[in-house]
């Protein structure tokens, strides 16, 4: 039987590594997306471009209504994306409430249903360092429920919670899709890019995605 995974691929640097990361180790992918009303909903095609070129065996984009959060910078458009601020303590305004709580029991659903035995995800160090539905505690109490709240956790075959970049930095992330042969040309990583999906060049992910460009000794084929 060939193995499946479902992978959370929002169209950008870190997922669209982990959706190669997962296919290099022989897994059957089914991507999901998700639509909540983010301003760079622009990553949403990038997305199905990329599920489309791994050759993914299904890609499912699921609405999310955006009603149900406030406050993140990301969603509402009365506050304003900062610009790099990720040295100053505390959760940054583009924090989505529970995001990715959300996200892991839509996958998790899909996984039964596919019947998958893994979800990787594309969390990282730099994610984990400000958002708190990033860090490697929050994948394991998640991975600790699955086991408790689903059939195949109760017969003994849980669906595992994988997230191969955890300890990456952006550099290492880059040189690793690389060698995978990750089109980096096509995924966005920036919050606030305009309406044909020009990054802001100022936000934390762009500074991030720049900074990890440019010490892997790479020109970022976006810019190009």
């Amino acid at each position: 039987m060939n193995k499946k995974a479902v992978v959370l691929l929002s169209g950008g640097l870190d997922s669209t590594t982990t959706l190669y990361v997962a296919r290099n180790e022989g897994f059957d992918c089914f991507t999901v997306s998700f639509d909540y009303g983010q301003r760079h909903h622009f990553e949403l095609q990038m997305a199905e471009k990329q599920s489309r070129k791994a050759g993914a065996r299904e890609h499912l984009q699921i609405q999310i209504d955006p009603a149900i959060f406030s406050g993140s910078a990301l969603v509402d458009r009365s506050l304003t994306v900062p610009e790099h601020q990720f040295s100053q303590a505390g959760i940054p305004v583009t924090y989505v409430p529970g995001r990715n709580i959300l996200f892991l029991a839509h996958a998790l659903s899909l996984a039964e249903s596919r019947n998958c035995s893994v979800i990787f995800t594309g969390a990282n160090v730099l994610d984990y360092s400000g958002y708190p539905d990033c860090r490697p505690e929050f994948f394991s109490a998640f991975a600790h429920m699955a086991r408790l709240g689903t059939r195949a956790g109760e017969e003994g075959d849980p669906v595992e919670i994988r997230s191969p970049l955890i300890a990456l930095n952006k550099k290492e992330i880059i040189e690793l899709g690389l060698t995978l042969g990750v089109d980096y040309s096509l995924t966005s990583s920036c919050y606030n890019p305009d309406e044909q999906g020009q990054p802001c060049g100022k936000c934390d992910s762009c500074h991030f995605r720049a900074r990890g460009f440019q010490e892997a000794n790479r020109i970022d084929p976006i810019l190009a």
